[in-house]
Parts: structure tokens; sequence; C-alpha cells
């Protein structure tokens, strides 16, 4: 076993995925996470943390890239904490995710003898999410930075664009920035919990193009709010927009408590033909484009005929229940969030 200490640097050849999509190499015989590497990267690494059997290192250098690493889209991708296989060729995040799932079921399951059918992608990855969670703060420089938290931290990384997120909160993005700026709306502080504006989350239909915006505050109401509402309703599709009230001492995003400020209390969109109503604290599926092929391919491996009744745990909105029922003779959900229950 090699003697590998803290800030060593070492040339190691990546040859597996771990599970937060770290590459794994090994250098003598001692195995090493390295981030931003991918499967075939020969790369010179710093080892930052050792443990007994394995450490974690710092990519240095490339040596020789991957066949399978490619330049990520998104400039920000190697720092934020939303992305982690950006660098990576997407018909290989694919084999990644696919081979996950078969380890879990061999090493986990205990499962030898199954067939696992080839993993169905999406054609284009990129502006399918449909619900966002920006967090609000402030730079060193005392400027406002929205955007989305660093790997591990919550330190937040400042941009207006993401490229797994709906366009439109690109627009939301900049409105909010600008409101903020002008009238000093003061970003929460997790460390001495003073401020007001905590995230800002969007939820956007895929289909109908309705959106929302939820602002999650540490107060019981927001300034200027005419002037906002005026701003945002500018943007194309805007149907709501709320706050939530969230004065908890905690990370938890959202609080209990909705006030509508404009429009509608919820959005509506489409899995297939069965519209759903989306409020600020329901749970939908964020991928709608693969949530469509996903609840597809249930509906077809429960060949129902119309005489069962499905029990439908945890439903949520009732998206899954509400394409059951389709082919069922009826479909129970069991829910506990009571504003899931109502747009179910």
């Amino acid at each position: 076993m090699a003697n590998v200490k803290k800030n060593d640097v070492v040339e190691i050849i990546i040859n597996d995925i771990g599970s937060g999509g770290e590459g794994i190499g090994k250098y003598e015989g001692y195995t090493l996470f390295v981030k931003d590497t991918t499967v075939g990267d020969r790369a010179l690494v710093k080892v930052m943390k050792t443990g007994k059997s394995y450490g974690f290192a710092r990519l240095q250098s490339l040596i020789e890239p991957s066949p399978y690493r490619v330049e990520p889209r998104c400039p920000i991708a190697s720092k934020c904490g939303g992305c982690q296989l950006q660098h990576m060729d997407y018909k290989k995040q694919l084999e990644y995710k696919e081979n996950t799932v078969r380890n879990c079921l061999t090493r986990i399951g205990g499962f030898k003898d199954f067939t696992m059918e080839a993993i169905i992608g999406m054609e284009y990855p990129y502006y399918y999410r449909n619900k966002s969670q920006f967090p609000v703060g402030r730079n060193k420089d005392g400027s406002i930075s929205i955007g989305f938290y660093a790997g591990r931290s919550h330190t937040i990384i400042d941009t207006d664009h993401c490229y797994i997120a709906a366009k439109v909160n690109i627009d939301i993005i900049k409105v909010m920035r600008g409101f903020i700026e002008e009238h000093q709306i003061e970003p929460y502080n997790e460390e001495n919990h003073k401020g007001l504006l905590r995230h800002i989350l969007t939820r956007v239909g895929y289909k109908t193009g309705e959106v929302m915006v939820c602002l999650i505050v540490n107060g019981k109401d927001i300034l200027h709010k005419e002037e906002l509402i005026s701003r945002l309703r500018t943007i194309p599709g805007m149907k709501s927009i709320c706050l939530n009230i969230n004065k908890d001492k905690s990370n938890v995003i959202l609080g209990d408590k909705i006030v509508p400020l404009w429009g509608e209390p919820y959005i509506t969109d489409y899995i297939g033909d069965i519209a759903y109503r989306i409020s600020p604290l329901s749970f939908y599926q964020v991928n709608p484009v693969q949530t469509k092929k996903l609840y597809e391919t249930a509906l077809d491996y429960a060949d129902l005929h119309g005489d069962e009744i499905v029990w439908d745990l945890y439903c949520g909105i009732g998206t899954v229940s509400l394409f059951l029922a389709q082919k069922a003779k009826m479909v129970y959900g069991v829910e506990i969030v009571p504003q899931a229950v109502e747009d179910a």
C-alpha cells in the first residue's frame, strides 16, 4: 500500500465513478476520489484528505483527457453544487447511471440473475427543470448574490443562468436582482438570522408555459410589493406570485405558510393528456420530459385491464394516481401534505 500523505501530488488514471459523480483512481493501490474527473482521465491530482483505505484529491492538471470528457456547457459547472457530470459525455452519463442502478441491485439487494433493460435518456438534456430554488445573499464585496450553493457548502455561486432550468428563470433573476438592489432588500443571513429574503422559488409549466414566483422570506411581508408585482408581470407566462413565510433558524428552505400576492395560488401543467395543479408546496417531478416516459413505462408494465384497485402511497398531487386511473377500476392516493391533497 502506498504511503500517501496530504498535499502529495500524484499521477493516477480514473477508472470508475463514485456515487457523487467524482472520479475514482488508484495510486499504488490506494484509492483516491477526485472531483471533476471522469473515466479514462490521466491526471495529476493533489491529495487533500487521507483515510485508512481511501482519500480525496483535487484535480491539478490533465495529462491525457478521457475520450468521454467534454467541455461543460455551463461556465460555473465545476463550482456549482447543482451538476456533477457536465464534463462527461451524456451517453457516458447514462451508462454510469445505469451501472449505478445495477450495482445497487447486485451489491445491496443481493440480486444475481435478472434482466435489466437499457436506460431511457433525454434527446436534449438542457433547460428542462421546472422547479428552481435560488438562495439570496451577499458577495464579499457586499453586492447581491443570487444563484446556487457550491458543493457541500452554503457559499452562493452567483449566476443568472442555469443550463438545466427553464429559460424564463434568466428573466426572473434579472428582475429580482434589480429590485433587491434598487430597494435595498436585505438578504437573510444564516449566521445572525437577520435579513428578509432567503430564497427565490420558481415553478414553470413545461407544456403550458405558466410561471410561478414564490419568495421565501424571514418576515410577514415585503416592501414595495406592488412595484415588484408590476415588474414580474411583464415576464411572459407569469400566473402566480406569492410569499412563503419561513422564520425558522434552520436550513429548511420552505415554511408552511403561503401568502398570495398576485394571480392564482397555483400553476397548471400537463403530463401526457392529464392536467395537474401545482402549488408552491406541492411535490411534482422536476423533469417533465422524463416523467412522461417514466409514467408511460410504468403504465405499460402495470398491464392494467380495468378491473384492478390500485393504491398510490405518498401520492403527492396524484401524478402517478391519475396516470394509472386511465386503465384501472379505482385508484386510491394516500398523502400527508394538505396542499398536495387539495391540488390533487
